[in-house]
């Protein structure tokens, strides 16, 4: 830290056994500040972890790229300041990470020595650690790094006498606070706007002190102010009616405090506590956004799964977890971590809730239960069925959604663990939040099994196998919404061929996907009947329209003739198609064709011939395969003619997985994705 100005920082270890980070020390703040992160999962969206994850360092400039980058940190340090984080690893192993941070008021850019500085310390403390391991030197707890409090270092200096007597001649309160908020000096005139005698204040914290300062918005001034590093102030209401004003001016070793009368501020006042009533400690508060915001993340049950494993097991010191369900009157196992062995967990699965266990009592009382040592669960469930878990010590939680139990949350611990009251209420709260998440997560999982469902059940379950044609078909829904929508594809053998179809219908709903099968299911019929591809289109559209959706619908319906190596397409505003001839060319097939289906009622479409020699490929698809954010369309599909030019001699079911793959639709898609690709083999 003294090398690189920063003024404050921490330095994590990988626990035994453990992809978890544990913090070892802190220094330059109180570790309170970094509550919520003292443990955290190899796998947590934190720069630490990040860090050590992919081996380099992690810079983040100032509030706006914390927002940005890590939002769950942002939320519970709202403040301006920079963080660089750096694995402390060899080339052999990883041993932790360490974290420091400046005021936000620095560069943005951190300079080459300061880089080189932090490199070097991390490579040096690796070592370090890696010789402490290979010759069995356990590392041992030290004290956090905290600098003394200003005030209390000027005793016996030259005119402090005098200087003591002025500032007790001010108009104005002063307060001197160390970096915890303890009140290591104060006026007299401080005394007398606080409402409290000197003597009263000294070596207490402020809002702890003064009932009516009681409030986790005055204290998060104070942590703003040590972490920015900036003066920062607030204005409070003295009760019965004295606003008063509060400046902070802060160093890397305490804060200096002014207090002095203020204008009366309509409207600004914070509601009186009465005297005695605590409020909830910053940290718990910190702790509860932490992990509420990484809940609200989770889209189904297996997020919300690995998030609590993730987050809240490593935050509260739990070493296993399982997540129960309720369902059909038994409790139903979504997922558990760390346990040693799965037997101990597979047993919970169909288990009545009417059985005598804390598992089932949690859901059914929604009282959570507490046990400090494998004797406490015993004697209060000594039926209970026992099967070796290696764990010593349980919070069972109840997960209560919208008045009603939704399952069990089970934390386990290795070693026995007391549960002070502060703690239980943390976790009670927890709870709540983890059955909330936990009820969306499944509302989504069965929206999501039933899009699927429906999705599969209109679409052709495989493709037939025809003379002189080979293909191969590829469907992936949108990545964000319900995931359904009306992208379609068909292969109808015919007489001496067959007829393929691909298209579009607009929208991602129910509707978008019935009539899609509708479409498909017309275009089927029209085929076997013996109709020609421009009467298919005809007939199609009239039948759009006919059904009055007010939905459009994109198309292309081809006819292929292998034994004379052609083919006959009609299009319906659809993307035109592209063909790779043997020699390797791809052109795109600039078609003719006439509007979507389901606008004119009137409207023709007119038939293109193409050839199809032996060893051509054919690539239909919908605009989903490229179309992307900031892209522009004809770059996109000038890729996708590319690659299908240097790959295009791959066995076709490599071939559209690379085609695909190479789109980058693969995780993030706005639309679903259709592709079928056609390879003429000869008659």
């Amino acid at each position: 830290m003294d090398d690189v100005h920063a003024h404050s920082g921490a330095v994590y270890l990988l626990a035994p056994g453990e992809q978890v980070l544990e913090m070892a020390v802190m220094a330059g703040l109180p570790r309170a500040f970094a509550a919520p992160w003292e443990r955290v999962g190899l796998s947590a969206p934190v720069p630490v972890a990040k860090a050590v994850r992919e081996r380099r360092l992690v810079w983040i400039a100032g509030e706006e790229e914390m927002a940005r980058d890590y939002p769950r940190i942002a939320v519970v340090l709202p403040y301006p300041f920079a963080l660089a984080a750096l694995p402390v690893a060899t080339e052999r192993a990883a041993y932790g990470a360490i974290f420091v941070t400046w005021p936000g008021t620095r560069p943005s850019e951190l300079s080459d020595r300061e880089r080189d500085h932090l490199s070097a310390a991390c490579g040096r403390l690796a070592l370090r650690l890696e010789r402490a391991v290979e010759e069995g030197y356990p590392v041992r707890p030290e004290p956090d790094l905290l600098a003394p409090a200003s005030v209390a270092t000027v005793a016996g200096t030259l005119g402090t006498v005098e200087a003591v007597r002025m500032v007790a001649r001010l108009p104005y309160g002063l307060c001197a606070l160390d970096l915890h908020g303890r009140i290591t000096f104060a006026n007299a005139a401080a005394g007398k706007l606080l409402g409290l005698p000197v003597s009263g204040l000294l070596g207490t914290q402020l809002w702890a002190s003064v009932p009516w300062l009681n409030d986790p918005v005055y204290e998060d001034r104070y942590r703003a102010a040590l972490l920015s590093q900036q003066v920062t102030s607030f204005v409070a209401l003295r009760p019965p009616a004295d606003w008063l004003s509060f400046r902070l001016y802060p160093t890397t070793n305490g804060l200096s405090l002014r207090i002095s009368r203020a204008r009366a501020v309509a409207g600004a006042g914070r509601a009186e506590m009465p005297p005695g009533e605590g409020g909830s400690s910053l940290v718990t508060i910190s702790q509860v956004l932490n992990l509420a915001s990484a809940l609200t993340e989770a889209v189904g049950v297996q997020d919300v799964v690995d998030l609590v494993a993730s987050e809240i097991a490593p935050a509260v010191g739990s070493q296993a977890l399982v997540l129960l369900g309720t369902q059909g009157g038994r409790l139903q196992v979504l997922g558990h971590r760390g346990y040693p062995n799965p037997q101990a967990v597979e047993r919970f699965d169909g288990m009545p809730l009417t059985a005598q266990t804390p598992e089932t009592h949690a859901p059914n009382s929604g009282v959570p239960a507490f046990f400090e040592s494998r004797r406490q669960l015993e004697r209060v469930y000594p039926a209970r069925p026992t099967t070796a878990d290696g764990m010593a010590a349980w919070a069972y939680l109840p997960l209560v959604a919208s008045g009603r139990p939704v399952g069990t949350c089970v934390l386990a611990y290795a070693e026995p663990h007391a549960f002070p009251a502060d703690e239980r209420a943390v976790l009670t709260s927890l709870s709540g939040l983890i059955a909330q998440a936990l009820e969306r997560a499944r509302l989504y999982d069965t929206k999501h099994q039933l899009a699927h469902g429906l999705q599969a059940a209109l679409l052709p379950h495989s493709l037939p196998s025809l003379p002189g044609i080979e293909a191969a078909a590829r469907y992936l829904p949108a990545t964000r919404g319900m995931e359904i929508g009306g992208d379609f594809y068909d292969l109808v053998p015919t007489l001496g061929g067959a007829a393929a179809v691909i298209g579009d219908v607009q929208g991602h709903n129910v509707t978008a996907a019935g009539l899609m099968g509708q479409i498909r299911t017309a275009v089927r019929a029209y085929t076997t009947v013996g109709r020609t591809p421009e009467e298919v289109m005809r007939s199609t559209n009239r039948l759009v329209i006919d059904l009055g959706t007010d939905l459009f619908a994109s198309c292309i319906y081809l006819r292929l003739d292998p034994a004379h190596g052609r083919a006959v397409m009609a299009r319906a505003g659809h993307p035109p198609p592209l063909l790779r001839r043997p020699d390797g060319q791809v052109r795109t097939l600039d078609l003719a064709g006439g509007p979507l289906l389901g606008i004119d009622t009137a409207a023709t479409y007119p038939t293109t011939e193409v050839a199809l020699d032996p060893g051509a490929v054919l690539a239909l698809y919908t605009d989903g395969l490229i179309e992307s954010p900031g892209v522009d369309i004809e770059d996109a599909l000038a890729g996708l003619s590319r690659r299908l030019t240097e790959i295009g001699d791959q066995p076709l079911e490599e071939l559209a997985d690379s085609l695909v793959r190479h789109s980058g639709t693969e995780r993030d898609r706005v639309d679903d994705v259709a592709l079928l690709l056609l390879r003429a083999r000869g008659g």
